[in-house]
């Protein structure tokens, strides 16, 4: 396999095919992300991706998903990555999922046709770094999108049938903006409704934008039992029809897998004395 720079996948792709497709992540500004900084974005050559694919169908028979790296590999135009989604198809036929990171700004540069195609094409679930549902988190951390937009993105994923596993952050908003920060995540993972959400704690990474303010005291690092009460309050902030909240990332103090499944809110209250 022609692997450059950092490969990055979530745990749960831990025995998945690893088909870097892209190399880098199309947005690389998030203030506190050090994974892809000095690699300049690309798609690789589709004559590389094949020669991967056939590698992969010859020694790789034991492995039922495909994960598709870098940072976002939904970013590929349409008619590129549908042709990588067939020659998988095609060529590993024991293949039962596909998945890849995705960003607002990648799920908006597809139509709910095109989502829907690659959904038959094998694209079964997406990894959105959600971060926090906070409008002025967002904006501080440089996500590049505001919490309306996540939502609307999220919500065209589940539409085309695609499974979503939506990324938040511990600790992002430092000490000031906590409780807001975890109510606000509760919203907007609440009017998302993804099947999967993971809890992971802030590591500040030096050369990071974010670790030059934690070290010029402009950022405030939560304490572990801060985080977990931060969890609790976003945990209690959040309905899902049905989903599995995790916080079992390594980067937790504490390790948690809950289902959630509430009623609606309007079902809250008819039920109420």
């Amino acid at each position: 396999m022609h692997y450059e720079g950092n490969i990055i996948r979530p745990p749960s792709e831990a025995n998945s095919i690893l088909l870097q497709i892209t190399v880098g992540c199309s947005r690389n500004k998030c203030t506190f992300c050090g994974a892809y900084k000095g690699e300049r974005f690309r798609i690789k050559p589709d004559s590389i991706i094949m020669e991967d694919i056939a590698f992969a169908a010859n020694f790789c028979k034991r492995q039922r998903r495909v994960f598709l790296c870098d940072g976002d590999a939904l970013i590929v135009p349409q008619r590129r990555l549908l042709n990588i989604l067939c020659e998988i198809e095609k060529n590993l036929p024991w293949v039962t999922r596909v998945g890849a990171y995705a960003n607002a700004k990648s799920l908006k540069m597809k139509t709910l046709d095109d989502l829907k195609t690659l959904k038959a094409h094998g694209l079964g679930i997406v990894y959105l770094g959600l971060e926090t549902g906070d409008d002025v988190t967002l904006n501080k951390i440089m996500k590049g999108a505001t919490s309306e937009q996540m939502i609307q993105m999220g919500k065209k994923a589940k539409a085309a049938g695609i499974k979503l596993s939506i990324t938040v952050l511990l600790g992002i908003a430092g000490k000031t903006r906590s409780k807001i920060h975890a109510r606000e995540t509760g919203r907007v993972l609440s009017a998302i409704d993804p099947e999967y959400i993971g809890a992971l704690s802030l590591m500040l990474i030096p050369g990071t934008p974010l670790y030059q303010d934690y070290m010029s005291g402009d950022f405030t690092l939560l304490k572990p039992d801060e985080m977990l009460q931060e969890l609790k309050n976003m945990i209690a902030a959040t309905e899902l029809s049905k989903g599995l909240f995790h916080a079992n990332h390594a980067s937790n103090s504490m390790q948690i897998t809950r289902q959630i499944t509430f009623p609606s809110r309007h079902a809250c209250q008819k039920t109420k004395p």
